[in-house]
């Protein structure tokens, strides 16, 4: 047991976090592609900054009604094969985006891309309930969640080179064609822990002590888990603070273009930076996490209190729209951003918490489905607010809606601990 805490980076469940990690990585390059594009296409088929917000709603509603879908789905077909069909949809249907020829082609597009790409957090997040223990789960999923920070630093350089030499059409398809080259992998190396045929009997116990061991696919219809305030406290807090990372997610480009007087070689220098930062907060906010617990802080006290601490930073946000200088805008930017992911790193483990492994597929279904509709009406508030006022008030709503989130998490779920799903009480 003493090897395994004492070099965890070589044991198989964190080989398994490192490969969530790369395909959530990919995930969002697919869907940047678009992002890093924007201000080309947008020129180039006279496609308005409104037109451009219903595009990202059309996206994030369809991601959302996905994740809804797709829950149940991944708990019956389990994470391996789930995540196969997922990646090799949404990796042609990226490809697929070179047909595009307007706003309406790329609205249907977008659409089709956020149905498809919806499974990788409910299953990636139902792997981690299934290969990790509960001190090690932020620390894990702030691993898998460097995926959209990763995305962000890449795609820029990215897509912007390959737009420069290719063409914007071989952005879409390159991104596509990775995403088979992931699967390779994870046929490959992708067990559940009691398959595993390399697995150590010591690793595996330390993974399944004090868990249910459920192997049977369950068969109920989604809305059972509308009986707990908990889940409402998810969606609830969810709806409220997503738009504020799906706003620097899709629009931060478009910003550096159209406020900072950025051209698509110094969108590829330097948009990567705060998406740098929100890998580490992701890792920070992970890793305080594990410490906390380890050091004896009650699993309820470590999520709230790194909650806590990245919703207030968010507040740094606020002046990024007002400032003159490029560079500090940028910085503050990049703290908002760490502060995200930072919160995140809790905030996304809180379904593992709550409920047993073959029911966290659902779970994240109905929490990230709300996340995403609540980031296609920020979206499309977003598109209006620049069209017809400025930028400003949009970072005035990001910088306060995850205060509000974490108010309504200490209001819904008093107290974080695993629910016994068959009786309906805390078990």
């Amino acid at each position: 047991m003493s090897s395994l805490t004492e070099t965890p980076w070589l044991a198989y469940r964190w080989r398994i976090a490192i490969l969530l990690c790369l395909i959530t990585t990919i995930n969002y390059i697919d869907r940047q592609a678009l992002t890093v594009a924007a201000p080309f296409l947008m020129e180039e088929f006279s496609i308005s900054a409104s037109q451009y917000g219903w595009i990202n709603f059309g996206f994030l509603v369809a991601y959302g009604f996905g994740q809804l879908v797709c829950g149940p789905l991944i708990d019956r077909l389990g994470s391996k094969r789930a995540f196969s069909l997922a990646v090799i949809a949404w990796s042609i249907v990226g490809m697929l985006h070179v047909f595009g020829r307007g706003f309406a082609s790329f609205l249907s597009f977008r659409v089709l891309l956020g149905l498809t790409e919806a499974a990788n957090f409910p299953a990636a997040t139902k792997a981690i309930a299934e290969w990790f223990p509960d001190s090690e789960r932020s620390l894990a999923v702030g691993i898998f969640t460097m995926g959209p920070g990763l995305g962000g630093i890449i795609a820029p350089p990215f897509i912007a080179i390959i737009i420069l030499y290719w063409g914007w059409q071989a952005a879409f398809l390159i991104s596509g064609v990775v995403g088979f080259l992931w699967l390779i992998l994870w046929q490959r190396w992708f067990y559940l822990p009691a398959d595993h045929p390399h697995l150590p009997q010591a690793e595996r116990e330390l993974i399944e002590v004090g868990r249910e061991i459920i192997t049977a696919p369950v068969k109920r219809p989604w809305y059972w888990a509308l009986r707990y305030r908990e889940v409402w406290g998810l969606m609830i807090s969810r709806f409220v603070s997503d738009g504020a990372f799906y706003f620097f997610v899709f629009w931060l480009p478009l910003y550096l273009s159209q406020e900072r007087g950025f051209d698509l070689k110094a969108i590829a220098l330097f948009a990567w930076m705060p998406f740098l930062a929100l890998d580490v907060g992701g890792i920070a906010g992970g890793y305080l996490g594990k410490k906390l617990i380890d050091k004896g802080l009650s699993l309820n006290k470590s999520r709230k209190l790194v909650i806590w601490i990245g919703a207030v930073l968010v507040l740094v946000a606020m002046p990024a729209a007002t400032t003159e200088s490029a560079a500090v805008a940028l910085t503050l930017i990049a703290i908002a951003m760490f502060a995200i992911q930072f919160k995140a790193s809790s905030m996304f483990t809180l379904p593992a918490d709550l409920f047993p492994p073959r029911d966290v597929g659902t779970i994240w279904g109905m929490y990230g489905a709300v996340g995403s509709l609540a980031g296609g009406v920020f979206s499309v508030v977003a598109g209006w607010t620049i069209d017809h006022y400025s930028w400003a008030p949009l970072f005035v709503a990001v910088a306060c809606m995850h205060i509000a989130s974490a108010v309504l998490i200490n209001i819904f779920i008093p107290r974080i601990e695993l629910l016994d799903t068959h009786s309906g009480n805390h078990a």
